[in-house]
């Protein structure tokens, strides 16, 4: 009854072990597989979230300043307020592109 015993033990003892082991290669294999993964997307819904919302802001704060300055400040003389909000993002456009052509100067020399 003794072997009988230990053959019981063992054999509950190599079960054990196969499903730990089991076990750590699921969990391994979901650590470098199935995590990466979902922090890309979980990246990727963020950034598409926040370039919409940063896009409905920009579209609605430019309308709100062609509505405000045509009623306001220039009396409905629509072309004005259109060349006013056009100058400004123009020269925010200039800005920004003499900006990436720095960088890339800078990134050139190194």
């Amino acid at each position: 009854m003794d072997r009988a015993e230990q053959g019981e033990a063992t054999s509950d003892d190599w079960a054990r072990h196969a499903t730990v082991w089991v076990e750590r290669v699921v969990e391994a294999v979901r650590d470098r597989s199935v995590r990466p993964v979902l922090f890309a997307v979980r990246v990727l819904v963020v950034g598409v979230l926040v370039a919409l919302v940063g896009a409905f802001v920009a579209v609605a704060s430019a309308i709100g300043i062609v509505r405000l300055l045509t009623v306001d400040a220039f009396g409905g003389r629509v072309w004005a307020s259109d060349l006013v909000v056009g100058g400004i993002f123009a020269a925010a456009g200039a800005f920004l592109l003499a900006r990436s052509r720095t960088r890339r100067s800078d990134d050139d020399a190194e």
